[in-house]
């Protein structure tokens, strides 16, 4: 492959080497949850700055970790993923926002991805659609265990992936309506609590990177409770699925140490 960096060191698309990063990494999509999310490190300090990845480092119990943003969608969360763990980075947990499928999932809630439903296209440059995006077992129950111990609202299950935002909230419009509609009854039939645009490409991508990965999100709306004239309150804060996605970081570096110990 072409050094596109032309020697510097630094990975091209995320602008970082090394020993910028710790082995632990918090992945939010939006940029300007980075610091925001670093307010929860010891000594964080601003490492970097390249179209959508905003990288901070700093410390959780001793650790060096980091939380770098991945925007929106698989591509540039793959990217992100790859470049993070050709600089050494093992552990990652994306934390974002999600739209609610089930009636019970609220909005302020917080879900933890068990599995994603592979309706994107990057997945697909990683592994065959027969293959499932599933997130690391024990990522996956530090943050259950983060969520109880804290007391916040969660569910636990498959969320469904997709490329297109205005796909999922405007299918009708779509010219390919039929294959959209017919899909998300389907999702909800099987019981997909909530919609949102990474996990799979994390997962898939982190499967083949042999490094660890999970999700977790704050629930902003459920636009089924919407259709069917419920109570649909709005959350836009997401503190709560900071708090899931940092605790739970902290559990598993001490669990990590321990067994190293």
């Amino acid at each position: 492959m072409v050094d596109y960096t032309e020697g510097s060191g630094k990975q091209y698309h995320t602008g970082v080497g090394p020993d910028d990063i710790g082995k632990y990494v918090i992945m939010p999509g939006d940029p300007k949850r980075c610091k925001l999310i670093a307010e929860h490190f010891d000594d964080a300090k601003f490492v970097a700055d390249v179209r959508e990845y905003v990288t901070y480092t700093g410390y959780l119990e001793g650790e060096k970790v980091s939380v770098t943003s991945t925007g929106i969608g698989g591509p540039s969360a793959s990217i992100a993923i790859t470049e993070l763990t050709a600089n050494g980075a093992h552990t990652f947990i994306r934390i974002g926002t999600c739209g609610g499928m089930q009636e019970e999932v609220m909005g302020g809630d917080v879900v933890i991805a068990t599995g994603a439903i592979r309706m994107e296209g990057t997945t697909r440059e990683f592994a065959p659609i027969e293959y499932p995006a599933v997130p690391d077992f024990n990522v996956t129950n530090a943050l259950v265990a983060s969520a109880g111990k804290l007391g916040i609202p969660h569910h636990v299950g498959v969320v469904q992936c997709k490329d297109s935002f205005f796909g999922q909230h405007v299918p009708e419009k779509m010219p390919v309506s039929y294959e959209l509609l017919n899909k998300w009854d389907a999702w909800l039939k099987m019981g997909c609590l909530a919609s949102e645009m990474e996990s799979a490409a994390l997962f898939i991508a982190g499967s083949f990177l042999r490094v660890r990965v999970g999700s977790c999100f704050l629930v902003v709306a459920n636009q089924e409770r919407a259709k069917k004239g419920l109570p649909n309150k709005q959350v836009h804060d997401t503190e709560s699925a900071i708090k899931v996605a940092v605790e739970a970081l902290r559990s598993l570096i001490i669990s990590d140490r321990q067994k190293k110990s």
